[in-house]
């Protein structure tokens, strides 16, 4: 059966579904989009097996969900997980705080895995780090897409790539990340995870491009994690079209083996 997707405001209100999810998407036909306190959910009819948080790191870092509900409606299409697009203040640490509480949210609806993409990835990272300092229960892994985790944006990648998308501004992005970081110390290991203690953290996925001007973050991160004993798979497309086409197969190709694994364990305990 088909359903048509509304939102539902915590008041059992129904509203439209915003059109960035509308746009020319399959998805929208097959899934439900459903309010929570702390963002829309998106997911198909029937059981859930886990929760995805996705964290769309929108161009200008406004942490709207709207963006993100495209694909968040194919990534439950493709996983059967309940994808949860949290709103986080474009500040910092707000931003960190309202994805904890998304976080703690969501682990009452079922096992989760968090992913990010651009300043999302790095919201990932950064709560990872919270949650292991805490002694909070992690996610089962996280994934992280054309990640930014090292705001000094000192990486080569950012001059070297930087022709290789139209869009894609330095100078812009510094702003941006100034405004966004306050006056936190761009190397704080909660702002820019690429600075962390990275051990004892749950299996990571990072997805890059090789033109992208993000890339170098994406494999100093790789190395470090590996370095610390947690579990990486590094996936570099050869560019932004090939990883876009990739994304969802290998976002849930990962997330679905470690769920499992997760589940396997406690049956055998």
């Amino acid at each position: 059966m088909m359903i048509t997707p509304a939102y539902e405001d915590p008041t059992g209100a129904r509203t439209e579904v915003p059109q960035a999810f509308e746009r020319g998407s399959a998805a929208a036909s097959d899934v439900l989009v459903e309010e929570s306190p702390v963002g829309p959910i998106v997911r198909r009819p029937g059981p859930v097996e886990f929760t995805v948080i996705y964290l769309h790191g929108n161009r200008d870092m406004s942490g709207a969900p709207e963006p993100g509900l495209d694909f968040a409606g194919r990534l439950a299409l493709r996983t059967g997980a309940a994808v949860l697009c949290p709103r986080y203040r474009p500040e910092f640490p707000a931003a960190l705080d309202d994805v904890h509480v998304a976080y703690d949210h969501s682990r009452a609806m079922a096992p989760v895995v968090v992913v990010g993409e651009r300043l999302g990835a790095g919201l990932a990272a950064a709560l990872l780090i919270r949650l292991r300092d805490l002694g909070v229960a992690p996610p089962r892994c996280a994934v992280l897409v054309s990640a930014l985790l090292d705001l000094t944006l000192g990486a080569p990648s950012l001059l070297l790539n930087a022709g290789a998308d139209s869009t894609f501004d330095v100078a812009e992005l510094q702003r941006q990340v100034t405004r966004y970081a306050g006056g936190t110390p761009p190397t704080d290991p909660l702002l820019s995870p690429l600075y962390a203690n990275l051990h004892g953290l749950p299996p990571i996925q990072l997805l890059a491009a090789g033109n992208d001007p993000l890339l170098d973050d994406s494999l100093a991160f790789a190395a470090r994690a590996a370095r610390a004993a947690v579990p990486v798979d590094l996936r570099v497309r050869p560019d932004g079209g090939a990883l876009r086409a990739r994304t969802v197969m290998d976002l849930a190709v990962f997330a679905e083996t470690w769920t499992s694994a997760a589940r396997s364990s406690h049956a055998r305990h």
